[in-house]
């Protein structure tokens, strides 16, 4: 800190030291990872949260003298053993080892489940494409096929659909206590007029995108879901009830037959 930063420390002031999370590969083409046992995702191919181990890491020799400005590591899911393909970018080329940032990109994610059962079709194929383009990490293609599913629903609930739904989304930003910011982000990404002056859609990014989700995926349960297996319920209650009835002839119709 320095004057001009609005603070002013008469003496020298020791600040406990975090130690950062390591990643690196060594001059012997080994992967190094602080986090290494406890490093877990979600297999885009058996769909399990699952522990996943290095399997392949580039040569040293080759890095040094390629010196790429990214990394690709094949890992191994521990659960189904698919490869799975991480991309880190480098930090820095150091003495007898090349670093890799802490944060790393997934070149496959697991597709997001939703039962689409319900789902009046013009809904299911938006919303299937949306979800496609979540997983594939396009966050703002999503918002603008989630847009294009929210229209969907609203024509398909009739009149009252819009407000229907916009109230279903301020109930459900109370239960999740979403921040204003957030939720005016999603409100505006949904329900915005796309004859408004551009940029009508607003730009999100990974965590604006999962809320997001979460709210478009509660929106279509409250609006079918619900609704579908409910009426499926009500319908299994009433046929095991009418075969559970008794199939005795009464003695009054019995005797009038005669």
């Amino acid at each position: 800190m320095t004057a001009q930063d609005g603070f002013r420390y008469t003496r020298p002031i020791a600040l406990p030291r975090m130690t950062p999370m390591s990643v690196y590969v060594d001059a012997n083409s080994r992967l190094h990872h602080d986090q290494e046992r406890s490093l877990a995702l979600n297999c885009p191919q058996c769909q399990v949260f699952s522990h996943i181990t290095a399997v392949s890491v580039p040569q040293y020799s080759e890095l040094v003298s390629a010196r790429p400005s990214h990394v690709g590591v094949v890992y191994r899911c521990d659960s189904c053993n698919a490869p799975i393909f991480l991309r880190f970018a480098v930090k820095v080329y150091a003495a007898n080892r090349v670093e890799l940032a802490n944060n790393f990109v997934e070149l496959e994610r697991a597709r997001e489940k939703f039962n689409f059962t319900y789902l009046p079709e013009a809904s299911e194929k938006l919303f299937r494409e949306a979800l496609g383009c979540y997983s594939s990490g396009h966050f703002n293609a999503f918002a603008s096929m989630c847009r294009r599913t929210a229209q969907a629903v609203i024509q398909d609930l009739g009149e009252n659909g819009r407000l229907r739904l916009f109230n279903q989304l301020a109930e459900a930003r109370e239960m999740a206590e979403i921040d204003v910011d957030t939720f005016n982000t999603v409100k505006k990404v949904l329900f915005g007029n796309d004859a408004d002056a551009q940029p009508s859609l607003p730009e999100i990014g990974a965590f604006e995108a999962g809320v997001l989700l979460e709210l478009v995926k509660d929106m279509l349960y409250e609006a079918y879901v619900r609704k579908g297996k409910l009426q499926q319920a009500m319908m299994v209650r009433r046929f095991f009830a009418e075969e559970s009835l008794p199939k005795i002839t009464s003695i009054g119709r019995a005797v009038s037959s005669d």
